[in-house]
């Protein structure tokens, strides 16, 4: 936030140094438009400048028409509101609405409608909103470090839980808190919320597999959380220390270590087709209470499986991901 308060304060200052400059009338006009155009991001930037610039021309040619036929009236300024408004929201330009009633306005206080007077509004335009446009496109905050490091917060507190994953099917009397699961949740929707922005704030550099990189982890990050939520439904089940529970809980200890890998390695899907094969070989249960914990522990199997083949979905760009990392472009990561 005080970086766009400093960018703003910025724009509004060369606005109003150009337009006395330019010797527009209201200058003090042309910073309240840098004002008003001032985004956090790039792309956000130029589409708000081009809908207020268009939504501005559209309400002025609204206004000139009602001011020359009805007269410069308060009710005329309702009538405009009435008709412009509709209109302009219909038309995708509902953001610019209020820059569009700041040149109504200019128009109404002078009780005119002349060329020179619509000039000097559009260069009010152009210049408020040019420079707000200015410097969205010149500097915005790098953010890469942040997506970093809520990657690493992220694959940090999945280890965890795979941890406690595995404690529990080895004691089931275990008791854990969960709150590795909230904390996991926080940095993912963050991500996210991060990952926009820094896709919005590149739009021509590189190409498109780099600038929605970060938004493709954080989603399959969030589908994977989903995932350890349901495994953690069935795992409720197993009261009781099974031999096939304890079997589970080595592809989880093998599991904390491999979501910080930088590859989808594999492992765990070929410990888990050889593991069903053992549990097949395995005698049938003995008692309905032993059936049912070692059903929970196939579903548990089943999820586990899901959520790796969420990584694998991602590990198909792999190739376009390794070949953006050696022009030095984005580090694949692709980590289970």
């Amino acid at each position: 936030m005080g970086i766009r308060v400093i960018k703003t304060a910025i724009a509004a200052l060369g606005a109003l140094y150009t337009a006395y400059y330019l010797g527009l009338n209201p200058a003090l006009s042309a910073g309240l438009l840098a004002i008003l155009g001032v985004e956090v991001t790039r792309l956000r930037g130029l589409k708000s400048a081009f809908t207020r610039f268009m939504a501005s021309v559209i309400g002025l040619f609204f206004a000139s028409v009602l001011f020359m036929t009805f007269g410069f009236h308060l009710w005329t300024i309702s009538i405009f509101i009435l008709l412009a408004f509709p209109i302009l929201s219909r038309a995708g330009l509902k953001d610019g609405i209020a820059t569009s009633s700041v040149i109504v306005f200019h128009v109404y206080a002078r009780e005119e409608v002349t060329l020179s007077l619509i000039g000097n509004e559009v260069m009010l335009l152009l210049t408020g909103l040019g420079w707000a446009t200015l410097i969205n496109l010149i500097y915005m905050p790098k953010d890469q470090h942040i997506l970093v490091e809520l990657r690493h917060k992220t694959e940090e507190n999945f280890a965890i839980i795979f941890r406690t994953l595995a404690r529990t099917l080895r004691d089931p009397s275990f008791v854990w808190g969960g709150e590795e699961l909230l904390f996991a949740g926080r940095a993912i929707e963050e991500g996210i919320r991060r990952a926009e922005i820094s896709r919005e704030n590149r739009i021509w550099q590189h190409g498109n597999d780099y600038r929605r990189y970060w938004s493709r982890y954080f989603d399959m990050r969030q589908q994977q959380l989903e995932a350890i939520g349901t495994m953690l439904g069935q795992l409720a089940f197993v009261y009781e220390k099974l031999p096939q529970g304890e079997l589970t809980a080595e592809l989880f200890d093998h599991l904390s270590g491999d979501v910080k890998s930088e590859v989808y390695e594999g492992g765990v899907e070929e410990r888990i087709k050889t593991l069903e094969g053992r549990f097949r070989a395995m005698p049938l249960p003995a008692t309905r209470d032993e059936f049912e914990m070692r059903a929970a522990l196939l579903h548990l199997l089943l999820e586990l499986k899901r959520y790796l083949a969420i990584a694998k979905r991602l590990k198909k760009q792999k190739d376009s991901l390794k070949t953006a990392s050696e022009r030095g472009i984005v580090k694949a990561d692709t980590s289970e």
